[in-house]
């Protein structure tokens, strides 16, 4: 079968290293060079709007996906007025790529958040501020991720820094959350509606940045969940969705509050690869090819570790039988996510010694303190 992916980092990378065994033949749309999935199919080489770049790399294709929400809905809905079918579908992206129609959509669907208001302005900031309190965080409506396009916001001598950084866009504020955890769910939904739910895993942010996975989440309940995947599968249904899709959850007490989605496959499910029987990647490529579904159980424990900035040496990770390396032929640079470590095993405190010698191997910001 034909793909093609709108993107070309590391997701789509993973996708075309999982695809192609299924007998996936992969293109791909992407403006950098070079790129990561250089090598792994035939990459157009323009801006993800440019017209007649999309007309040639929709030229024989089966099937669209995109590896990340910030690609244009128009071109995602190019492919699909071609006659293309594009899973997830476009009105996910849609969906997604606000904060405020995100936030909307889960509060239709009966999934609790964090109070939120919408700013538009100085004067609807200022009122936001003072009906939700301090501390808050003001967040971008669009193209934030990774902790980009927010601020913290702990006093009232926070406020003007800033609107003087964000407040040229529309944004919301959201309430701070006391929450005990962040935990997330990845999902997968087939052609025909079928679903399938990996188990909630525990995340480690630094600076708004993945840092950690636990996997599954210690501790959780069998109605915790239940819970989150009945919000998640509530979701998809909504959107008719296929392929993967990840919430992100905040743990508030017996409770999970929704914090954002993401209609693709996620950092957080990338200890799949090497712990479930079922990758999120093969699983995305299955769904979207019109396969059947595999397994999403674990294979023991899993602790998937971010390599941000600059690589360990690879030797020192290797040296302990439980890890697998993942590299995504990417420059370091600072906070840049240039790899992941998966550390897998059937003892989840194995596990975790094994995940804090190879941490000790990281040089300096390459992973987490």
């Amino acid at each position: 079968m034909n793909v093609g992916v709108l993107g070309g980092g590391q997701l789509g990378r993973m996708l075309a290293l999982a695809g192609v065994p299924l007998g996936a033949r992969f293109r791909f749309l992407e403006h950098r060079s070079p790129a990561p999935v250089d090598g792994l199919g035939e990459v157009v080489r323009a801006p993800y709007d440019d017209a007649d770049a999309l007309a040639r790399f929709r030229d024989g294709l089966e099937v669209g996906t995109y590896e990340f929400e910030n690609v244009p809905d128009a071109s995602a809905r190019a492919l699909a007025d071609a006659e293309i079918p594009v899973y997830p579908p476009p009105a996910a992206l849609e969906f997604a790529r606000d904060r405020k129609h995100e936030k909307d959509g889960f509060g239709a669907l009966g999934i609790p958040t964090a109070p939120w208001r919408a700013v538009d302005d100085r004067a609807s900031f200022d009122a936001a501020v003072e009906q939700l309190g301090l501390p808050a965080m003001l967040k971008t409506r669009r193209l934030g991720y990774d902790g980009k396009g927010q601020r913290l916001l702990r006093s009232p001598a926070d406020l003007d820094a800033a609107w003087a950084a964000l407040g040229d866009r529309p944004l919301v504020l959201e309430g701070f959350v006391e929450f005990s955890r962040e935990l997330s769910i990845v999902g997968v939904r087939g052609r025909d509606g079928e679903t399938a739910f990996y188990p909630l895993v525990e995340n480690t942010h630094a600076s708004g940045v993945l840092v950690r996975t636990d996997a599954p989440a210690p501790g959780c309940s069998p109605e915790l969940q239940r819970t989150a995947e009945r919000y998640a599968g509530a979701v998809m249904r909504y959107l008719d969705y296929v392929g993967v899709l990840a919430l992100e959850l905040f743990q508030v007490g017996d409770e999970l509050w929704a914090n954002e989605m993401a209609p693709r496959v996620h950092n957080s499910g990338h200890w799949t690869q090497n712990g479930a029987v079922t990758s999120q990647f093969e699983n995305h490529m299955r769904a979207v090819m019109g396969l059947p579904l595999g397994s999403t159980e674990p294979v023991g424990h899993s602790v998937m570790l971010n390599l941000l900035g600059a690589l360990p040496p690879a030797e020192a990770v290797l040296a302990e039988p439980m890890a697998h390396l993942h590299l995504y032929d990417k420059a370091p640079r600072p906070g840049r996510k240039i790899g992941h470590v998966n550390v897998c095993g059937p003892d989840r405190e194995a596990v975790r010694d094994a995940a804090r010698r190879i941490e000790r191997t990281f040089p300096d910001g390459a992973g987490p303190a």
